[in-house]
């Protein structure tokens, strides 16, 4: 049981670390790849056919082949209604077409996390499934839904234009295409433009180096199903990023290399995975008809807060929300106010992070290491990680941490890494540096979205995101986001927010076409409505303004803009009231037009 003192101790530590990792450039101390940096992003699993310019209609343009756009074009065609799916990549998958490193795993349970299970007829092979089967996952979507049919890949949009004459979107690809829909999707996602970090030389080693979202198989050896990395036994590899992808490719790269520099900024929380293989017989036990949504509602209501009997997940996403009401319902009832759940919150948190601290003092051999890889911050200030081989990783005499006190690396050189004046030298350098998340959507999504009396998207959203549901934008009529933000919010589990917004967008099209309506957007009074209304909520307990820098809190300067912005009763509590108004038939807040 830890102490006030304790409890100071620790507040005064994690605000120390967090002060030593705050910088004035925020996201601006990442490099786009392009220019000399664009070979970062070359897709090396898909060769690109050439193929002449369109300029047909379509009725929904969809933009992004992930998660968002494989369920929202699903439902479009169970809605009846013609769908092209746009994306960049040689297929589809998103992020997990392009994440096919060593060891991509998901990091929520698999039976919540891997979208249209029950209508697709798939059990997960492990509670936490790999890349290779999620990847195969988003194909039998695609397929069963007949969404290749249309689709253009290794496409990029670069532009879109709204037609008022005409009440159409004009989309513009990098291929020439200029298409007309009448509503266009966007599933751009929030992991989908790879980034590097701004280090002085970056451009300057002369070893091999890429980006995890682009992994060279030809170099290392191995593949994406877990062959081995059998050209790298002669290799010094370093790999800049401790994240979830780190996490999960240096216990593989720690058995292949000769040598594995790990340079660390900031370390993950790393809690116990415990991925164990899923029965046929218990699957089908449990698989009777709706199982998959009461899953999502249950793991929702355990992971957020809600009221739920049992937990079916037990992950480490609900441990210590169980925690949290454990102490809250120890407390009498007229005591259990704000100030006591915040309390309640703090201690079960302490509690917890002690706890995987000590995980690496149990794991890590050497005393120093250990003590490096131990995370000082609240656990939902960075996206959690569970895995039972990374810190074991650190055992292999082949893998060595180069901890940066939060400084991270110096600089790049012809021949290295140089961290606190000495080099480091290196064959291969990889980049586990992630994706943007905290910038402009228009960077994000690579192209410019103008709407009404040529008001563009960006303009529009330069003081916060405005939106009625998330999904809705005045001024940018038939436009329909598939996004986390202004709705549930539920970080943990982004494919449960995928799901139901999708359920919405095909409702909307569906009745505007069954009525002749050429054009649907949120009334002013609505959407402002809806913004006063996720704004007046508390700021996330996700990211929060005493956590270390991360892409939860926009680098430690705004941890409302991306993450922070929700229903403030809470994930539950939005996906409640989604549904009560779709089934409404009202369609309350919007304006259809013909």
């Amino acid at each position: 049981m830890l102490t006030t003192a304790d409890k100071e101790t620790l507040r005064l530590r994690y605000l120390a670390e967090r002060d030593k990792r705050l910088r004035p450039d925020g996201n601006d101390q990442y490099l786009r790849l392009t220019g000399d940096l664009a070979h970062f992003v070359v897709d090396p699993y898909t060769p690109r056919t050439e193929r002449a310019p369109l300029d047909d209609f379509i009725t929904v343009v969809c933009v992004g082949g992930g998660f968002a756009g494989l369920v929202t074009g699903a439902r479009l065609r169970q809605a009846g209604l013609d769908v092209r799916v746009i994306e960049k990549g040689g297929g589809f998958g998103g992020t997990w077409y392009w994440n096919r490193y060593p060891g991509a795993q998901c990091d929520t349970a698999s039976m919540v996390y891997l979208p249209l299970l029950e209508e697709t007829g798939h059990m997960p092979t492990e509670k936490y499934v790999h890349g290779p089967e999620i990847l195969a996952h988003c194909q039998r979507i695609a397929r069963q839904f007949g969404l290749y049919e249309d689709a253009l890949f290794h496409t990029e949009v670069t532009g879109l234009a709204w037609d008022e004459a005409r009440s159409v979107w004009i989309v513009a690809t990098d291929r020439g295409d200029r298409l007309t829909a009448r509503f266009v999707v966007l599933g751009t996602g929030p992991l989908s433009v790879p980034k590097l970090p701004g280090i002085p030389g970056i451009g300057s080693f002369l070893g091999h180096s890429f980006h995890t979202s682009r992994w060279d198989y030809a170099y290392t050896g191995g593949d994406a199903e877990g062959a081995p990395m059998d050209r790298l036994a002669d290799k010094r590899v370093g790999i800049i990023g401790t994240g979830a992808t780190a996490v999960q490719c240096v216990p593989h790269l720690a058995r292949a290399c000769r040598e594995l520099r790990v340079f660390q900024r900031t370390p993950s929380s790393v809690d116990v995975r415990g991925n164990h293989l899923i029965d046929p017989e218990w699957f089908a036990s449990v698989a009777a008809p709706g199982w998959q949504r009461r899953w999502l509602e249950n793991f929702t209501a355990n992971q957020s807060g809600g009221e739920a009997d049992d937990d079916l997940v037990m992950d480490g996403w609900t441990d210590i929300a169980r925690r949290i009401r454990a102490r809250v319902e120890a407390l009498p009832p007229d005591a259990r106010d704000l100030g006591a759940l915040l309390a309640a919150v703090e201690d079960s948190d302490f509690e917890k992070m002690e706890e995987i601290r000590a995980r690496a003092d149990a794991v890590v051999a050497d005393r120093e290491t250990a003590q490096r890889l131990k995370a000082w911050y609240r656990q939902l200030c960075k996206r959690p990680c569970f895995h039972d081989e990374y810190l074991q990783a650190f055992n292999n005499p082949s893998a060595h941490l180069i901890d940066t006190d939060g400084k991270g690396v110096e600089r790049i050189t012809p021949d290295g890494v140089v961290v606190a004046g000495r080099e480091y030298p290196l064959d291969c350098l990889i980049y586990a540096s992630g994706f943007e998340v905290g910038t402009d959507y228009a960077r994000r999504a690579g192209f410019e979205v103008t709407g009404k009396a040529g008001l563009t998207l960006s303009e529009y959203w330069a003081d916060g995101m405005r939106t009625l549901h998330g999904i809705h934008v005045r001024g940018f009529p038939n436009l329909l986001f598939v996004q986390p933000t202004h709705g549930a919010n539920l970080i943990s589990n982004i494919p449960h927010n995928i799901v139901d917004s999708a359920a919405t967008i095909a409702l909307v099209a569906r009745h505007a076409r069954d009525n002749g309506c050429t054009e649907v957007e949120p009334v002013p009074e609505a959407e402002e409505d809806w913004v006063a209304l996720v704004r007046s909520g508390p700021e996330s307990l996700i990211g929060g303004a005493d956590c270390t820098p991360g892409y939860y809190n926009n680098e430690g300067r705004e941890s409302r803009f991306f993450l922070g912005e929700g229903y403030p009763y809470g994930p539950s509590a939005y996906f409640e009231y989604i549904s009560q108004w779709r089934a409404s038939g009202t369609f309350a807040g919007l304006e259809f037009r013909r």
